[in-house]
C-alpha cells in the first residue's frame, strides 16, 4: 500500500464505494508518477526565450468550478497569451464533477489537466501526493517568481486553501476567498432602529457586538412588526453542503468543533484527525440555537442553497441572512445602496464565518516543462494585477486573496458608496472574519465528502423536528467516527 494512502482496520473496512475508488485510484496515480509521465505530451520550450516566453506554443488545459474569478479570466486571456504565447483551454464543472474528473485524470497518469482548481476538502486533501510542491516553481531562477512571494497571500487562506498537513509545502496558491458574512437591509434597520431598540432592549445595528441571541431577536421582530418583509431571516437549509455551513457558523460561535484542535484540522489539515467531538456539551448547544433560530426563518430555507438564499434576499422576502460575501455584487445591482454587511454575531465563544476559498494547483502527473508552463499560467492568475483586473471585470470576477491588492488606492476607495467594486463593500466584514480567531474552517480531512454528507443529512432531521438536539449531534458524531476509522492506523 502506498504510504500516502491512508491504512485502513480491517474490522471497520467498508464496502468499496465509488467515492473510495476515486480516492485509492488518485493515489495509486500519484504513486506511479514517474511511469506515468511519459504518457502526456511535453511542452514547447526555447531555452534562449525570455522566461516569461520561454513555452510559447504550448497548450494548457485547467479545470476549475464554474466560480466568479474564472469566468473572468476566461473573459480576458489575451494578456496571458500575449504575455507567454502560451494558450489555456478552460473547462468549467460542477465541483463534484470536477473532482471526478481529476481522480481519473490522476489515476490515469494522463496529466491532461495542468492547472486545477484544488478545492481544499474535495480535491487537495484526498489527493494531495499528486499536486506539485510550488517551491519548486518559486526557487527556480529560471522562471518568473509570484510578485510579493507567498507572504504577500492572506496568510490564513495559504494555509486553508495550499497546503495539507506540511507547514513548509505550498500546494496551491490561493485563488478566491468566499466567506460568510452577515447581509441585512440597511434602509429597515435603519427605519426601524429607535422602535427595535426600545422594544428589544439593545442597540440592533449590527456590530462586532452582536450576539447570535441579539440576531434571534431582531428577526422576531421584523416577524411580528413589518410588512415590507414577510421574515426576519432566511438560511441555507436545504439538504445539501450549504446546510453544513449554515449550521457550523454557529457550531464554532458557540465553542464546538468538529474535533479537537480544529483550528489546526481546518487550517493544514490533517489525515487521522481523531475523533468527533459534535456530541460535546457545546455542540448541543449550538444545535438547540439552530432548531430554534429555523423555527423563526423563511420556511423556504429548507429548500434554499446560497443561490436560493440570496435570490430570496434579493427578492426582498428577507431582512437579513448569513451568506457568502460575493453575492454583493448581485445585491448592489438589485438593491443599490440598501444593503449592508457585516461579521457574524458572536456566540458564547467566539464569533465564527465560514471560508469557503480554494486555491490552483499544479498537477504533478504533467511532465516537467509542461509543469513549468503551467507555474507560469498560476502565477498570472493570481497575480495582484490580474486579482484587480477580475474585480473590475463584468462577467465575473472574485475577491482578492493578496493583501497589497487590498492596499491599491482603488480598491481603497471602493470600500465606500458610490463604488464600482461592489464586492469590496465588504471588505471590513471578511477582513474581520479572516483573522486566525474569526475564520471558520471546515475539517481539510481526506475523507470530508463523506463526513459533509452526514451532517447535512443529520440536520435535515433536526430541522425537521424529527429529531432531538442531542441524539442529531451524537447520531452525527458516531456517523463521523465510522467514516474516519477507515483511514486510522490499525
Amino acid at each position: 500500500m502506498p504510504a500516502f494512502l491512508p491504512a485502513r482496520s480491517p474490522a471497520t473496512r467498508p464496502p468499496v464505494g465509488r467515492r473510495s475508488l476515486l480516492r485509492g485510484a488518485a493515489a495509486v496515480g500519484a504513486a506511479g508518477l514517474l511511469t506515468a509521465c511519459g504518457r502526456a505530451a511535453g511542452a514547447s520550450f526555447d531555452a534562449g526565450a525570455a522566461p516569461w516566453r520561454r513555452y510559447a506554443g504550448t497548450t494548457l488545459n485547467f479545470i476549475s468550478e464554474n466560480t466568479a474569478p474564472t469566468a473572468a479570466i476566461a473573459a480576458n486571456l489575451a494578456p496571458f497569451t500575449k504575455l507567454t504565447g502560451i494558450h489555456v483551454n478552460i473547462v468549467t464543472l460542477e465541483l463534484s464533477a470536477l473532482a471526478q474528473k481529476v481522480a481519473l485524470d490522476l489515476a490515469s497518469g494522463n496529466g491532461q489537466y495542468d492547472v486545477v482548481y484544488a478545492d481544499p476538502y474535495q480535491v487537495l486533501a484526498p489527493y494531495a501526493a499528486a499536486f506539485a510542491d510550488l517551491r519548486e516553481f518559486q526557487e527556480n531562477p529560471d522562471l518568473p517568481r509570484l510578485p510579493g512571494g507567498f507572504g504577500d497571500f492572506v496568510a490564513t487562506h495559504l494555509d486553508a486553501a495550499g497546503r495539507f498537513e506540511d507547514k513548509e509545502k505550498v500546494l496551491a496558491l490561493p485563488y478566491d476567498s468566499a466567506t460568510m458574512i452577515w447581509q441585512y437591509r440597511a434602509d429597515l434597520f435603519e427605519k426601524y432602529h429607535d422602535r427595535m431598540a426600545a422594544d428589544l432592549g439593545f442597540d440592533p445595528a449590527p456590530s462586532d457586538g452582536t450576539t447570535w441571541e441579539q440576531y434571534y431577536a431582531i428577526a422576531r421582530w421584523f416577524n411580528e412588526h413589518t410588512d415590507e418583509v414577510k421574515y426576519g431571516t432566511g438560511h441555507q437549509a436545504k439538504q445539501h453542503d450549504s446546510l453544513m455551513c449554515d449550521f457550523s457558523n454557529v457550531l464554532w460561535a458557540y465553542g464546538g468543533d468538529y474535533f479537537d484542535d480544529g483550528a489546526r484540522v481546518g487550517s493544514l489539515g490533517a489525515t487521522d484527525p481523531g475523533r468527533c467531538r459534535l456530541g460535546s456539551e457545546r455542540a448541543v448547544a449550538a444545535a438547540e440555537f439552530y432548531q430554534r433560530l429555523l423555527k423563526i426563518a423563511d420556511p423556504g430555507s429548507r429548500t434554499w442553497d446560497w443561490d436560493g438564499l440570496g435570490a430570496a434576499f434579493r427578492a426582498g422576502r428577507i431582512a437579513m441572512c448569513p451568506n457568502f460575501h460575493e453575492y454583493a455584487a448581485s445585491n448592489e445591482a438589485v438593491m443599490p445602496g440598501k444593503v449592508g454587511y457585516a461579521r457574524l454575531p458572536k456566540g458564547p465563544a467566539r464569533a465564527a464565518g465560514m471560508y469557503g476559498g480554494t486555491g490552483i494547483a499544479i498537477s504533478g502527473v504533467a511532465p516537467k516543462r509542461r509543469r513549468e508552463a503551467a507555474w507560469l499560467f498560476a502565477n498570472w492568475a493570481t497575480a495582484p494585477k490580474t486579482q484587480l483586473a477580475g474585480l473590475a471585470s463584468k462577467v465575473g470576477g472574485g475577491t482578492p486573496t493578496r493583501t497589497s491588492v487590498y492596499a491599491e488606492r482603488a480598491v481603497l476607495r471602493a470600500e465606500h458608496r458610490p463604488t464600482k467594486l461592489p464586492n469590496m463593500l465588504t471588505a471590513k466584514a471578511v477582513r474581520e472574519t479572516w483573522r486566525p480567531a474569526n475564520i471558520g474552517l471546515r475539517p481539510k480531512i481526506p475523507m470530508w465528502g463523506e463526513c459533509d454528507t452526514a451532517v447535512y443529512t443529520q440536520l435535515s432531521g433536526l430541522i425537521a423536528g424529527d429529531a432531538s438536539p442531542r441524539a442529531t449531534m451524537r447520531a452525527t458524531a458516531e456517523r463521523i467516527d465510522r467514516i474516519t476509522a477507515r483511514g486510522w492506523v490499525a
